[in-house]
């Protein structure tokens, strides 16, 4: 009798990637993963403590796209640095549905990255364009995270289905709304 192959801690975790990208985290359980691998439980628990351990290994891989979209977003310089990390965020909410409402749409309060943080280039730009310093930049950033959020939400649950030029011209509005509010 042959030996049977072995599952890897990369293949496992490729697959609870593959799972909760088409089916949400709330599908991420052992036997679950299991059947998706074809293979029982036993090579999930030989590779991780936890379910709790995979899940974060996984978490980790969904936050690398995220970034991803964040960056890619910025780089190709369609609109400016700051407008843009705004649109890569939704933009992954659009393309990356189930990833965006795990990251973004649970209690996160315990994850390494539960505060959203902001990027220094970001916050530079802030400075730049509006003249708002410290807690005048940080303030704004949040009023228009909370507003991109919104949007993105909208668009990740299916609510409303708006156009990359529908996107940005409301990002527009808004922070020239929210800058005109703060002179």
């Amino acid at each position: 009798m042959a030996p049977k192959a072995k599952m890897t801690r990369d293949q496992i975790v490729e697959g609870a990637f593959a799972l909760v990208r088409e089916k949400g985290h709330e599908c991420l359980n052992a036997r679950t993963l299991a059947s998706e691998l074809g293979c029982s439980t036993q090579p999930i628990f030989y590779n991780f403590a936890s379910m709790q351990e995979l899940k974060e290994e996984v978490l980790k891989k969904a936050w690398g796209i995220y970034q991803t979209y964040i960056s890619s977003s910025v780089l190709r310089e369609k609109y400016p640095p700051y407008k843009a990390s705004g649109m890569g965020y939704v933009l992954f909410a659009r393309e990356e549905k189930e990833l965006f409402k795990w990251l973004f749409m649970c209690d996160r309060q315990s994850a390494p990255f539960s505060a959203i943080p902001m990027p220094k280039e970001q916050l530079q730009e802030v400075y730049e364009k509006t003249g708002l310093t410290g807690d005048g930049a940080v303030e704004f950033h949040q009023s228009m995270w909370v507003f991109v959020h919104g949007i993105a939400t909208m668009i990740a649950t299916g609510f409303a289905d708006w156009t990359e030029e529908q996107i940005q011209a409301a990002l527009t509005k808004a922070y020239q709304g929210l800058y005109g509010e703060r002179k």
